[in-house]
C-alpha cells in the first residue's frame, strides 16, 4: 500500500472549497459480539466542518479513533488528500496532518505542558530542545485561541477543563488540516466559546476541515456546514446543517422524540448545608477557597458555575470530606462537621457524583455489581464476617441496571466496558440508592448525549421533589439554567452570592465566570425593578 506523506503535498496551500481531503469507505469495527461501525462511509471536503452526533455507545469514539491511527478496522478503507492512509499508526495520522483531541486525555501527567505539547515534534538525534521556540509558539495559540494555560505548569496539578486546553493545544501546534475536535468547548465560557468559534471559521476559511463532536445542539447549528448522526454503529442521516433542526436531530441520534425534563416550583425546606466563611489553602494543585459561604436547603437545587480551576474541585473535596478547612465551618442538619473523611460524609448521607466517572467514580477492571456495592459494601446485606454476598450484590446491580436504564453488559461485565452515559447512570443509581439528603452532582452531564443528560437531569429532579437538597456543579450554563433554582459563581476561590435562575443570563454568567464585577447584573436588576 502506498501511503502519503505531509512532505507529498502541499497542505499549507488552500484547498478548492469542493475538493475532498477525507474518504471514508464501508468502516466495520467490531469488539466480540458488539458492532461498534457498522459500513460507514463518510466524506470531508476542504474548509468544511463536519459534525458527528450520536448517542454515548454509538460509535463516534470509535470511527475517529480508527481515523487516528489507534484501532483497524476490520474491513473499509481510509484516504486522506486522495491516497490511502496507514490503518493503525497515529503517527501516519499525523504526519498527514490529521489532529484528534480525544475524550480522554492522553497525556503524561509527570510533564510539564510544554513538554506535553512538544513530545514527539522534534527528532530524538537533536542535541537540545529547542523550547525558547516552542513556548513562543505555545503561548500565541494560546493567546489565538483562548485557551490560556501555563507552560511550565505540571500537567497532574491541572483540573480537567485546563487538560483538555492542553489537548486542543497539541494538536494544533502540530499544525493540522484536518482536525477532530471531541466536546472542545465543554470548559470555556460563553464569550470564550465565542472567540474559539470566530478564530475556528477564520482557519476553516484558509483551508482548515473540522470534524465537531459535540453534544449541545446549539454548537452544531452554529459552526458546522453538514451534520452525521450516528446510531447503534450505523449512520442513519446526514444532511446540511442550513436543513437541520435541533428537534430532528435529537429524533436522528436517540430513534425517539425528546422530552425535556419539566422543573417544578417547590417551597424550599429547612437547611441541610451550611458553609460559613470556608478558607481553604492550596494543596496538591488544588485551588483554594476564600471565605465561601453557601447554603442549601430539602427540595432545592444550588448550580455553581465557573470556569474550571476557579476552585469548584475544591468545594466537591470539602463536601465529600477529602479536605479540611483551615478556617470556617461546615454544618450538615444543624450539625458543624469536625471529622472531614469520606466515610463519615457517606454515613451523614451524602451522595457523590464525582467529576471524572473514570478516575473518581468507577473502577474499570472492577465489574457493575462489585462498583455499585463500593461505597455501601460494608453493609451487613453484601457483607459479613469478611465474606461477601456475591448473591445480594448481583441482585442489587441487577435492579441498578433495571431502575436506571443502564445498558450493554451484564453485572458481571467489567465497568470499563460501558460507554460514558452508562457508567454516569450506573453512578447516579448508585448514589440515589443510598437515599442521601444532600446529592453532590459534580459535572453530571459532562459528555453526555441529550437522552442521556435529560435522564440524569429527570433523576436530579426527582430527588429534590423527594426533598434532596442538591448541590450541582457545571461547566453547562444551560444545565444550571434548566435545572437549578439558584446560581452563584467562582472565580479565583471566591463565591459569589447566588442569583434566581429567573434573575440571570449565560451572558451575564460569562461576565461573572471571567472575573467581571456584578455591577452590570446589579444594574440589570434595578432596570427590571424600575420597568416592572
Amino acid at each position: 500500500m502506498n501511503v502519503v506523506k505531509r512532505s507529498e503535498i502541499d497542505i499549507s496551500e488552500k484547498k478548492p472549497a469542493s475538493e475532498v481531503v477525507l474518504r471514508l469507505r464501508g468502516i466495520t469495527k467490531v469488539f466480540g459480539s458488539l458492532v461498534a461501525n457498522n459500513d460507514i462511509s463518510l466524506e470531508l471536503k476542504s474548509g468544511e466542518v463536519l459534525a458527528l452526533l450520536g448517542e454515548n455507545g454509538a460509535g463516534k469514539t470509535t470511527l475517529m479513533n480508527i481515523l487516528f491511527g489507534h484501532y483497524i478496522a476490520d474491513s473499509g478503507s481510509i484516504e486522506v488528500f486522495g491516497r490511502p492512509i496507514q490503518q493503525g499508526s497515529p503517527h501516519a495520522a499525523i504526519e498527514l496532518g490529521i489532529g484528534m483531541v480525544h475524550q480522554h486525555f492522553t497525556l503524561a501527567d509527570n510533564l510539564s505542558v510544554l513538554d506535553n505539547v512538544m513530545l514527539g515534534t522534534e527528532p530524538l538525534w537533536w542535541f537540545s530542545s529547542n523550547r525558547r521556540a516552542g513556548r513562543l509558539k505555545l503561548e500565541q495559540l494560546g493567546e489565538r485561541f483562548g485557551l490560556r494555560v501555563k507552560p511550565n505548569a505540571r500537567v497532574a496539578e491541572l483540573s480537567i477543563g485546563e487538560r483538555q486546553r492542553v489537548e486542543i493545544l497539541k494538536a494544533l501546534y502540530r499544525n493540522a488540516q484536518i482536525l477532530i475536535l471531541d466536546e472542545p468547548t465543554a470548559v470555556l465560557t460563553p464569550q470564550e466559546t465565542d472567540t474559539f468559534f470566530e478564530t475556528l471559521k477564520k482557519l476553516v476559511s484558509g483551508g482548515l476541515s473540522l470534524i465537531f463532536i459535540s453534544h449541545k445542539m446549539q454548537e452544531v447549528l452554529a459552526i458546522s456546514d453538514r451534520v452525521a448522526v450516528l446510531n447503534e454503529g450505523r449512520l442513519v442521516s446526514e444532511l446540511k446543517t442550513a436543513d437541520a433542526s435541533e428537534t430532528e436531530l435529537a429524533q436522528s441520534m436517540i430513534g425517539r422524540s425528546i422530552e425535556l425534563p419539566e422543573r417544578k416550583t417547590l417551597k424550599a425546606g429547612k437547611p441541610i448545608l451550611k458553609l460559613k466563611s470556608i478558607t481553604v489553602m492550596p494543596e496538591d494543585g488544588r485551588s483554594a477557597l476564600s471565605s465561601v459561604s453557601l447554603d442549601i436547603c430539602a427540595r432545592e437545587i444550588v448550580g455553581i458555575a465557573g470556569v474550571s480551576g476557579n476552585g469548584q474541585s475544591t468545594i466537591a473535596d470539602l463536601i465529600t470530606g477529602l479536605v479540611e478547612p483551615r478556617s470556617g465551618t461546615l454544618e450538615l442538619h444543624g450539625e458543624v462537621v469536625n471529622n472531614f473523611s469520606p466515610r463519615n460524609m457517606l454515613q451523614k448521607k451524602v451522595g457523590r457524583i464525582p467529576e471524572d466517572r473514570h478516575s473518581q467514580g468507577l473502577i474499570g477492571d472492577m465489574t457493575l455489581a462489585e462498583n455499585s456495592i463500593s461505597e455501601c459494601y460494608q453493609d451487613p446485606q453484601f457483607s459479613s464476617y469478611g465474606w461477601q454476598n456475591k448473591l445480594n450484590c448481583q441482585s442489587f446491580a441487577e435492579n441498578i441496571v433495571s431502575k436506571f436504564d443502564v445498558r450493554g453488559y451484564s453485572p458481571n461485565s467489567p465497568v470499563r466496558l460501558l460507554s460514558g452515559g452508562n457508567m454516569q447512570k450506573l453512578i447516579l443509581g448508585r448514589v440515589l440508592s443510598g437515599n442521601p439528603q444532600l446529592i453532590l452532582a459534580n459535572q453530571p452531564g459532562r459528555g453526555l448525549d441529550v437522552g442521556a443528560a435529560a435522564y440524569v437531569h429527570e433523576q436530579l429532579l426527582a430527588a429534590r421533589e423527594n426533598g434532596a437538597a442538591i448541590l450541582l456543579i457545571s461547566e453547562d450554563l444551560e444545565e444550571l439554567l434548566q435545572i437549578a433554582d439558584r446560581i452563584a459563581v467562582i472565580h479565583r476561590g471566591r463565591l459569589s452570592e447566588s442569583y434566581p435562575r429567573e434573575s440571570i443570563s449565560i451572558s451575564q454568567l460569562g461576565l461573572l465566570m471571567t472575573g467581571q464585577q456584578k455591577k452590570s447584573i446589579t444594574n440589570n436588576h434595578a432596570i427590571e425593578a424600575d420597568a416592572s
